[in-house]
C-alpha cells in the first residue's frame, strides 16, 4: 500500500493546476472514509489518477471523468469500497488511545520536570487520585475522539469548496484549538479529588508516557 501512495504522490505532480485541485479534493474526501479498506481505497484512487492523466494528455475536461458533481461521484466511490475488517478497526482504536495517553502523559511530565528542575516552581513529586484520574481520562478520551471525528467531518465538508483561508484559520483555531484546550483545562481544574492517592516523582511521567506511546506503536503494527 505504501508503494501505491508513493506512486500516487509522484504522478500527481503531472497534473495541471485545475485537475490537481479537483483530484486532491477527491483523494482527501475518499481517504477520510476511515472505515474502508485502505488497499482498495488506494487502488481506486490510483485508477482515477491514471484516467485523469489520460484525459489531460488528450486535452479533455475532468468533468468527463467526475461528472458535474464531483462530490456525488466521490460518495458513489466510497459506497462501493469494502468495509475495513473489524480487527483492524479495534487495533486502530487502541493505537489512538495509547498515543493520546502517551503524548498527554509525556508532555505533563516534561513540563513538570522543566518547571521544577529549571525554575523551581513545582514540587518534585505530584499526588494523583485514582478516581479523579479515571474519570478525567475517560472524559478526555471521549472529547478527543469527538474532536477527531468533528475535524474529519469538517475537512470532508471543505472538499470541493473554495473556503476562505481567513475563515478556515479562525474556525479551526477556535473550534479545534482554543475551545478543546479550554475544555481540558476546565475538566482538570474543576474535577474534585477522590479515590486512593498515588504520589510519584514527576520524571516518572515521562517514562510512563514513553511506555504508552510504545504500546500505541505496537497496536499500529498489528493493524
Amino acid at each position: 500500500m505504501q508503494s501505491l501512495i508513493a506512486e500516487n504522490n509522484e504522478k500527481r505532480k503531472l497534473l495541471n493546476k485545475e485537475n490537481k485541485k479537483i483530484y486532491e479534493d477527491m483523494l482527501m474526501y475518499v481517504r477520510l472514509s476511515y472505515n474502508k479498506s485502505e488497499t482498495e481505497t488506494e487502488e481506486v484512487l490510483m485508477e482515477l489518477l491514471d484516467h485523469l492523466l489520460i484525459l489531460q494528455q488528450e486535452g479533455r475536461d475532468a468533468s468527463e471523468l467526475f461528472g458535474d458533481d464531483p462530490k456525488q461521484y466521490a460518495n458513489e466511490i466510497v459506497g462501493e469500497l469494502p468495509q475495513m475488517i473489524s480487527k483492524k478497526l479495534i487495533m486502530l482504536f487502541f493505537m489512538g488511545v495509547f498515543y493520546f495517553l502517551g503524548v498527554a502523559t509525556f508532555l505533563n511530565g516534561l513540563v513538570s520536570v522543566i518547571f521544577h528542575y529549571g525554575f523551581g516552581l513545582l514540587e518534585s513529586s505530584q499526588t494523583y487520585y485514582v478516581g479523579t484520574i479515571s474519570i478525567n481520562t475517560l472524559l478526555s478520551l471521549g472529547i478527543a475522539f469527538i474532536l477527531v471525528y468533528a475535524f474529519i467531518r469538517y475537512i470532508s465538508w471543505t472538499c470541493f469548496k473554495d473556503v476562505s483561508k481567513i475563515f478556515e484559520l479562525l474556525f479551526t483555531g477556535i473550534v479545534f484549538g482554543a475551545l478543546p484546550f479550554g475544555t481540558f483545562l476546565a475538566l482538570f481544574y474543576f474535577m474534585p479529588s477522590f479515590g486512593p492517592s498515588i504520589t510519584i516523582e514527576v520524571y516518572w511521567l515521562i517514562l510512563i508516557g514513553i511506555c504508552f506511546y510504545l504500546l500505541g506503536s505496537f497496536f499500529k503494527r498489528k493493524a
